[in-house]
């Protein structure tokens, strides 16, 4: 068989969760072959956010802002048959948005037969060549691209030092590893690590499977996700603001007394990247140290259900929100007894818990990543960190740097590993927007030359 010549090479995507499903659908529209690599089957098309299975994890955007297209905003919409303005304004179950994704997918490569296909393996190895990529699979395939995109979504949560060598059923790792809400009967005191929505998450999630005892939140601050207003703001367009800073804190902080705290972050939504590019990396840097989790607990925020129900358990006496510092942990007669220091206190306290789940959020940092096409890639130096430790680091187009620091053209990232450039690249009305980009970008006939843009 004649081997093709490196511009009739398809376009390899690693990981088939949100960010990889929908460049694919993407690119396939562009008229490019694509070659989808997707270790676990059970999270084609849907990833980790959703492929939630459970119907009480909610979508944390309202309908409306869920299509999949920045040309069509409508369409998720309509594929829910939602027919009016309070229907649109629902925040829906995650696993319908799965299915959603999972039929787009299908639909695409249905309509390009012979031009997509999806590849179930592990992704362990690339060679780059000036012309083409040669990505290496565990099982020895080899797969010969003209561009290698990693959608590699999020990584588990880093491990916490003094929960590491405490395994389940007393401390899970990760809060979605099997058996997180298996026995948990008889159980009465459940301690969470980190308060974000991975936390509210679990909350909900241990509330529907029956446990009735106590919960405790303990994260660095004590803060908790804010929750969206019952019906969707109205927000007008603003031209980019000028500063930068203190001076822009100030500015937001200014405008949120004439129009609401949700009101002014909303309207910054469409300027966000552009922010943190103009920011140097000492201030971005300063942004992350000390203003980082008061953002996050007012943009990224709770279904209003969901914060009804914490409300209530909070009310009820079962859930406490604790701020400080996780100090030791030792298991002993089958429960795990914890030291903990309050923030700001110097006096360690004492905890008891039945179980431990560490809900800090994923981790960021490739140092010491165990993925193998990632350490693969880094000894060759063909990648590198971010500034910030937040993923990989990408130019604006999705390129990756090698470990001098120079884009590459054949080697690429899209989604929440690319955070170190776009910051805000976690939600789906961010990431719809970058794989749109690239997927042009990719099917640009100048580029698949090799003479990139």
């Amino acid at each position: 068989m004649k081997a093709l010549e490196p511009a009739q090479l398809p376009v390899a995507i690693v990981g088939a969760g949100f960010s990889g499903t929908l460049l694919a659908v993407n690119l396939i529209r562009q008229g490019v072959e694509v070659i989808i690599v997707e270790r676990d089957e059970r999270q084609l098309a849907k990833g980790l956010a959703f492929g939630t299975r459970r119907p009480e994890h909610l979508l944390n955007v309202r309908a409306s802002n869920m299509s999949a297209f920045p040309d069509d905003l409508g369409h998720f919409v309509r594929w829910m048959g939602f027919s009016d303005r309070g229907q649109a304004n629902r925040f829906v179950p995650r696993l319908a948005y799965g299915h959603y994704l999972r039929e787009l997918l299908l639909g695409a490569l249905a309509s390009a037969p012979g031009r997509a296909q999806i590849v179930q393996g592990e992704a362990v190895g690339a060679a780059v060549a000036p012309d083409q990529v040669k990505l290496t699979l565990a099982s020895g395939r080899r797969v010969d691209c003209r561009a290698l995109v990693l959608a590699l979504g999020n990584f588990p949560p880093a491990p916490l030092p003094p929960l590491t060598a405490v395994t389940p059923p007393l401390h899970f790792a990760d809060p979605w590893m099997p058996g997180v809400l298996d026995g948990l009967d008889g159980l009465d005191h459940i301690v969470l690590l980190g308060s974000g929505l991975t936390a509210a998450d679990m909350i909900v999630s241990l509330d529907r499977s029956g446990f009735r005892g106590r919960i405790t939140v303990l994260s660095r601050r004590g803060l908790k996700p804010r929750a969206h207003a019952e019906v969707g703001p109205t927000v007008t367009p603003v031209t980019e603001p000028q500063a930068k800073g203190s001076w822009l804190l100030r500015s937001v902080r200014d405008r949120a007394k004439e129009i609401g705290w949700r009101g002014a972050i909303d309207e910054l939504r469409s300027h966000t990247q552009h922010l943190w590019r103009r920011h140097d990396a000492l201030a971005q840097r300063r942004f992350l140290r000390h203003a980082r989790p008061y953002w996050d607990v007012h943009r990224h925020r709770l279904a209003p259900d969901v914060a009804i129900q914490l409300q209530a358990l909070e009310e009820e006496g079962r859930l406490l929100f604790s701020a400080g510092k996780l100090c030791r942990a030792a298991p002993r007669d089958d429960r795990l007894h914890l030291r903990w220091r309050p923030r700001g206190q110097t006096e360690v306290h004492s905890l008891v818990a039945d179980r431990v789940i560490n809900c800090t959020g994923p981790e960021g940092a490739i140092t010491g990543s165990d993925h193998p096409l990632i350490c693969n890639l880094a000894a060759q130096g063909l990648i590198r960190a971010d500034a910030h430790q937040l993923g990989l680091d990408v130019e604006q187009s999705g390129r990756l740097r090698d470990a001098d620091g120079n884009p590459q053209d054949r080697l690429l990232a899209v989604g929440p590993i690319t955070k170190g450039e776009a910051w805000e690249i976690v939600a789906v009305p961010d990431i719809r927007r970058q794989v749109w980009d690239l997927a042009r970008y990719l099917g640009n006939t100048h580029w698949v030359g090799g003479e990139g843009l």
